[in-house]
């Protein structure tokens, strides 16, 4: 049956930034097609909590303490991943942050800090996984990108963010064409703006969400909800000749 591909039963995967806003979302979406979940999390508070919840669907879970900025910290996550469960099937790069700072005002330590998580650490966490999964021949990697890695966005300046995005799409084709031979598909979701606790402020002041609800065709934020169908899609055999992709999901912003 075409539904089957879409199941994640018997199956482990890590979400990186796993314990709140979209990360939680992801956790519980991949947990509702049967995944066990290891959350990765540097919030020592809301990772175990997220942990929790998806025991409560009556999936096994771990959450792990993790830097993704860190080459220890992360190995050690994926160590303590597999012994637990025993493998990694996907990886979910889901960790990031964002400044809203005009690029000649920004310091060197500010656009450091957004190129630490959103770039090096999504790296980071290919490679710490990427080894394990080449040893085992098979293994899927979803990196959060965004439609700001395609265009730019008005009227905040975020060139930082913008930057890193832009470089996760690329890292992405470049890591799906290294490891195609070892059976490890590496795709990536590029979402819109999102009706998430971090952006309503935004939302709700004229000079931010007036003008992203009307350059949105859809005229409307998305859902954190409508990304977990997308992120179950590419962890799943449905996406299986599926490789070296970004997939856009923003409401036609980027069609304008």
């Amino acid at each position: 049956m075409v539904l089957d591909k879409f199941s994640l039963g018997g199956q482990v995967g890590v979400v990186t930034g796993g314990g709140q806003g979209l990360g939680k979302m992801f956790c519980h979406a991949f947990a509702e097609a049967g995944a066990d979940i290891v959350v990765a999390e540097i919030n020592a508070e809301t990772g175990p909590v997220t942990a929790e919840e998806i025991r409560a669907k009556g999936r096994d879970a771990l959450f792990v303490h993790t830097d993704v900025r860190d080459a220890v910290s992360v190995q050690e996550m994926v160590d303590q991943a597999v012994a637990k469960f025993g493998k990694i099937d996907f990886l979910m790069n889901n960790a990031g942050i964002v400044q809203h700072l005009a690029a000649e005002e920004v310091a060197v330590e500010e656009w450091r800090a957004v190129i630490d998580v959103n770039l090096t650490g999504v790296f980071l966490c290919c490679q710490a996984v990427g080894r394990h999964m080449i040893a085992r021949r098979e293994g899927r990697i979803i990196n959060i990108a965004s439609m700001s890695g395609l265009i730019v966005n008005i009227p905040q300046s975020q060139a930082s963010y913008n930057a890193s995005k832009a470089a996760v799409i690329h890292l992405t084709k470049s890591l799906a064409s290294e490891w195609a031979p070892h059976n490890i598909r590496v795709n990536a979701i590029a979402p819109g703006y999102m009706n998430t606790a971090m952006a309503a402020p935004f939302f709700n002041d004229p000079a931010y969400g007036g003008v992203w609800i009307n350059a949105i065709p859809m005229k409307r934020p998305g859902e954190p909800e409508e990304l977990g169908p997308v992120a179950v899609f590419l962890a799943s055999a449905a996406s299986s000749y599926m490789t070296g992709e970004t997939v856009v999901v923003d409401g036609g912003y980027t069609i304008w």
